[in-house]
């Protein structure tokens, strides 16, 4: 089942000069980007190869294939989806790090040596985060009920996305992440199953859990463990937006207390979005949901919106998001797509800066408005300036993680967007590079040091084990 337009045909190719030139020029015919070449296996009379494609259009693939078929001395054994067969048997695995090759290893790691240690953490719970896995490791949690742009796909498939979100804890920030895809998926059940396996971990990364109930699970697992929890989907977006807004305004000219910002989506991002763009000092917001403007004179049903109503909009302005866009220095979007046209952005103010942010089809196309924005973010890696999580909760964690932090607060997350937009200098920043790339290997040791100096300044780093030096419990 190929669902991507990135794919593997294998061919079984005529051993004469020709063959493959024709096979390639049937490929660019039907529209296909020609990656990688792999030769599989060869004999005087046939040849094997793999041929990397990328197609315009997934639909096409019948084509090509009957393109290819049809040509003397060529047969399509198979056609691959990259993106499956790069997750095939899993991405993730778990490796010892003490060797265990002998009967006194054994005796070390395990029964009878292990149960000193047992003891000792016993008499000082601190010392788990030194003598075990706990000191380096966050679990990922989800119920699957809002996996990526999906939706409710239930915790099966949102096993994948967790996977890849543990290999960016280890890559970026060298945290060994845990995926723990829940199939319970009332917020108090959620509550009860994190809590229960927390002593585990360091820190709980919540995941692709729908609103209105992620508000309500991470407030309560933060009143009730003495480890962070942090809800990505919110915070981690926020931050990142922050980071991209703090520069762009600086490439237009503008600052934070004098522009209007208009919000669209007042979901789980969108209220975190708002939240820490107050805190940064940015001086109007409006945030629009389905029914327009929200305001405190016509306050939402819904409890989650509630803070919107009262800490934004000051002027009470109605309207639908297109109405109330005019005249907006900043669009910020994290809602769906298609929602906004050129004549839209028109009506923004002068060098209007447009966070499209929705994913995978952004509130309006780039192209559209590139003659006319100031600064355009999405949320795809396609275009320049992506606002990426990415950026962001490996070294959130990192600093928290480092100093034992019992909570992740607005302080921190406030800091960790002024620190993220610092990784840009003055000399790198335009239009285009507003936002670091994931890439850049600054980013999670910047983000880690300020999490780490806010969570000591605001007094929620943890106290370090009784006995520091943990060493003389073995002696």
């Amino acid at each position: 089942m190929v669902k991507s337009s990135s794919i593997v045909i294998r061919v079984k190719l005529s051993n004469r000069p020709g063959t493959l030139a024709g096979v390639l020029t049937a490929i660019a015919r039907e529209g296909g980007s020609i990656g990688a070449i792999e030769l599989i296996s060869a004999s005087p009379s046939m040849v094997t190869r793999d041929i990397m494609v990328r197609l315009r259009d997934r639909n096409s693939l019948g084509g090509l294939t009957g393109t290819l078929s049809d040509i003397p001395g060529v047969r399509v054994i198979h056609v691959a989806d990259r993106v499956f067969m790069r997750h095939l048997g899993g991405k993730i695995e778990i490796q010892p790090k003490k060797p265990v090759t002998n009967w006194e290893d054994l005796a070390l790691i395990y029964t009878p040596g292990v149960g000193g240690v047992s003891e000792a953490i016993a008499r000082d719970p601190g010392l788990a985060y030194r003598l075990t896995m706990k000191g380096n490791s966050v679990a990922i949690v989800t119920d699957g009920s809002a996996v990526l742009g999906l939706g409710n796909l239930g915790p099966a498939a949102a096993l994948p996305v967790m996977e890849g979100k543990a290999i960016l804890f280890k890559k970026f920030a060298n945290i060994d992440a845990v995926p723990l895809c829940l199939d319970v998926h009332e917020p108090q059940q959620i509550i009860d199953a994190v809590a229960a396996l927390a002593p585990s971990f360091g820190g709980i990364n919540l995941e692709d859990i729908a609103a209105p109930k992620c508000f309500e699970i991470e407030e309560r697992l933060s009143q009730i463990l003495d480890i962070p929890v942090f809800h990505d989907d919110q915070h981690g977006t926020a931050i990142v937006a922050l980071a991209g807004l703090i520069n762009a305004l600086k490439v237009v000219g503008k600052s934070m207390p004098t522009i209007k910002l208009v919000l669209s989506g007042a979901g789980a991002a969108g209220v975190a979005i708002a939240k820490i763009m107050k805190s940064a000092g940015v001086g109007e917001i409006i945030v629009c949901d389905r029914n327009g403007a929200i305001s405190r004179d016509n306050p939402p049903d819904q409890q989650s919106k509630l803070w919107l109503a009262e800490n934004t909009n000051q002027r009470c302005i109605h309207g639908s998001l297109k109405e109330v866009l005019a005249g907006a220095d900043v669009f910020i979007g994290v809602s769906g797509p298609g929602l906004l046209k050129r004549e839209d952005v028109l009506k923004m103010a002068e060098k209007p800066v447009v966070f499209a942010l929705a994913n995978p089809e952004p509130e309006i196309n780039p192209e559209e408005i590139a003659d006319i924005a100031g600064v355009i973010a999405t949320g795809r890696s396609d275009y320049p300036n992506q606002v990426n999580n990415a950026l962001v909760f490996p070294g959130v964690f990192r600093g928290a993680l480092d100093c034992h932090a019992r909570v992740i607060n607005d302080q921190m997350c406030l800091a960790a967007g002024f620190a993220l937009s610092g990784v840009i200098t003055p000399d790198q920043l335009n239009a285009e590079n507003i936002i670091p790339s994931v890439f850049n290997d600054q980013v999670a040791a910047v983000v880690a040091r300020a999490v780490e100096e806010n969570a000591i300044q605001t007094g929620v780093a943890g106290n370090a084990p009784e006995n520091e030096d943990y060493l003389d419990l073995l002696v």
